[in-house]
């Protein structure tokens, strides 16, 4: 059984910056709303860094030597483009030396409204023995992250994989849980329903259109 963490069961400044994201009327303002995913991306990041494993080292300080800790494995920061690149952003605040993927992954919608993944770019370094942490803001119905990582493992097997969200639905959760081979899911909250069109509910909207603009 995947592990599954929500933070918003913790009382912490992150109640706030989930709450602005949310508020239709703090929307407006692109620059905050993307500053918030980066901020919840970095509580998500801090978070993370106490479940990896580290190495004892050797720091010289102008008065002497103090033994300390650093990061064992290579960390790669994985994003689905465009909404998760203030989380990327964000991440990279914290694990400043890691390696970077990124995957273009979007909903083709038929007649119907049904709709299919389709993944049109990736870039992503070798992947073997790496940590890799993918992160997206809203994980709804889970099915763009399971089509994302089949990608990656393309580019090896990592040790450990993540996944980091702001919000996450109960139904993208269970889906993750069935069909991806993930360590460990960190969400900032979790939210009960989807609508029939795959949208989180209460959510916060489309987060690429509030960090970037509208798109065609």
């Amino acid at each position: 059984m995947i592990m599954i963490v929500n933070l918003s069961a913790k009382n912490s400044l992150l109640h706030q910056f989930l709450n602005e994201i949310r508020d239709c009327n703090k929307q407006k303002d692109s620059m905050r709303f993307r500053t918030n995913l980066e901020r919840i991306s970095q509580v998500l990041g801090y978070e993370l860094s106490k479940e990896l494993e580290y190495k004892e080292i050797q720091v010289q300080t102008p008065l002497g030597i103090k033994s300390s800790f650093e990061l064992k494995d290579t960390v790669v920061i994985a994003n689905v483009l465009r909404a998760g690149i203030p989380m990327h952003y964000g991440l990279l605040q914290y694990f400043d030396h890691a390696e970077n993927a990124f995957i273009s992954a979007y909903r083709k919608y038929s007649k119907s409204g049904d709709f299919v993944i389709r993944l049109e770019y990736a870039s992503s370094p070798n992947l073997d023995g790496k940590i890799l942490v993918l992160c997206d803001p809203m994980i709804a119905t889970g099915a763009s992250l399971v089509a994302t990582l089949q990608q990656l493992k393309k580019y090896g097997e990592p040790k450990k994989v993540y996944i980091l969200g702001v919000i996450a639905s109960v139904v993208g959760l269970e889906y993750l849980q069935k069909n991806a081979d993930i360590d460990e899911i960190l969400v900032g909250d979790i939210d009960d329903e989807i609508t029939a069109k795959g949208y989180i509910v209460p959510g916060l909207g489309d987060a690429g259109d509030l960090a970037f603009g509208p798109k065609v």
